[in-house]
């Protein structure tokens, strides 16, 4: 009993997936879906001048409301540049 209520909850899942992706490759066209906006990468101006003030980035992620490793990837972008 427990395998059928498994593979029921399974089905519906791959079609509500299914569903989205069909929204999504309607919307797409239609200009209404851009995805996911990636805010820490607007912040990297602020993330290189506190980091050139001494601040540690630990407190510029607290600071700006990033995470931490969002501001070790910024910093490590700007090494590699």
């Amino acid at each position: 009993m427990l395998t059928m209520l498994g593979a029921v909850a399974e089905f519906e899942r791959d079609l509500m997936l299914e569903r989205q992706r069909e929204g999504i490759a309607k919307a797409k066209p239609e200009g209404k879906y851009h995805g996911c906006v990636p805010t820490a990468q607007r912040k990297a101006e602020e993330v290189h001048k506190l980091k050139v003030e001494g601040v540690r980035p630990t407190e510029i992620a607290s600071h700006l409301g990033i995470g931490r490793a969002s501001v070790y990837r910024i910093l490590a972008g700007e090494a590699a540049a």
